[in-house]
């Protein structure tokens, strides 16, 4: 567990709870021990804060490079919080490994299947990473739904403090008849669509089965961004 983590989720959950009224459903289905990936839809940078609410485990996620570069104390508080920099758009495989080690090591480790925050609040087609990642590492996927943190801080807009935030989670989901088929892209994206399927359901968001574009990547395109 990170000494970051251990130190400040305490002080987290006393501050950030009622200033988001931040409410956890199916907290039991976060298993206790073990290695496991949380995936989850991706609405604001407040989801970041609401889903550790869920557990008392450290969770290791993924976040863009450039949080790294705007200043050392930034970039130290966010390796100690256990953040992996990701070079977005470039198949960055040090991010990848990264997250496969901290799998090993038993621990939770979270994606955004999406890869990047939904512009309009509906859930979008993922890709398949977190598939191949799961297969590969052969670890349950627990989905997990962000609720009213897109009204509470939508993307470029004003924080809304005192808004109603909720982490739904689900039962995890157990891929095991597909272990060792990482390689397989029918696999992976049939592996993919059932747990965005299993995200919707725990987010009562609406579909779309297109890639949400990424204003940030000039290149990617919604729905052509070269990513299965």
């Amino acid at each position: 567990m990170s000494w970051l983590w251990t130190v400040m989720r305490p002080l987290a959950v006393v501050v950030l709870r009622p200033a988001f009224r931040i409410k956890v459903v199916g907290r039991k289905n976060i298993p206790r021990r073990g290695a496991a990936i949380l995936a989850s839809n991706h609405l604001s940078a407040l989801d970041h804060v609401v889903l550790p609410m869920a557990t008392r485990r450290t969770i290791t996620n993924i976040s863009k490079k450039e949080h790294f570069e705007t200043g050392p104390v930034k970039a130290w508080f966010f390796r100690q919080w256990g953040v992996i920099p990701v070079d977005r758009g470039k198949g960055d495989s040090a991010a990848m490994d990264a997250a496969r080690q901290s799998l090993r090591e038993g621990n939770l480790f979270c994606i955004y299947p999406e890869g990047t925050r939904s512009l309009d609040g509906k859930l979008h087609r993922g890709h398949t990473g977190v598939a191949r990642l799961a297969l590969e590492m052969r670890v349950p996927v627990v989905p997990c739904g962000m609720v009213g943190t897109f009204e509470a801080k939508p993307k470029g807009g004003k924080t809304r403090y005192f808004s109603k935030t909720a982490a739904v989670i689900g039962p995890p989901l157990d891929f095991s008849r597909h272990w060792g088929k990482q390689d397989d892209k029918e696999v992976c994206r049939e592996v993919t669509d059932q747990i965005m399927r299993a995200i919707a359901k725990v987010s009562g968001q609406e579909f779309v089965n297109e890639y949400q574009e990424n204003p940030d990547l000039p290149h990617h395109k919604k729905g052509k961004s070269g990513k299965t």
